[in-house]
């Protein structure tokens, strides 16, 4: 299973991808929040697998800046997660 999480803001989203071993994919890095940004983290998970059923996609809930990404990413047929971070945040960090 590959797992991205998406820390989103209004002029740029924070990402990270990890695999279920734990293991890195790629650094967190940051993309715009505009098409550009959409297109290259899809190209980033489309790197990493075939299948995109394999993919879970989390990215926080911020009112409307999450829109456009969420839209892009569920049309491009990756299961996509909007999660309130008040629960991330409730998660104790060790």
């Amino acid at each position: 299973m590959i797992y991205v999480g998406i820390d989103v803001a209004k002029d740029k989203h924070d990402c990270f991808i990890t695999n279920s071993d734990g293991e890195v994919l790629f650094k967190s890095f940051t993309i715009p929040n505009n098409l550009d940004g959409s297109n290259e983290i899809y190209q980033k998970i489309s790197s990493v697998t075939e299948d995109l059923n394999n993919v879970k996609v989390g990215l926080e809930a911020t009112g409307h800046y999450n829109y456009n990404l969420l839209g892009f990413l569920i049309n491009k047929g990756l299961p996509t997660f909007v999660i309130n971070p008040l629960h991330t945040n409730r998660t104790e960090k060790v």
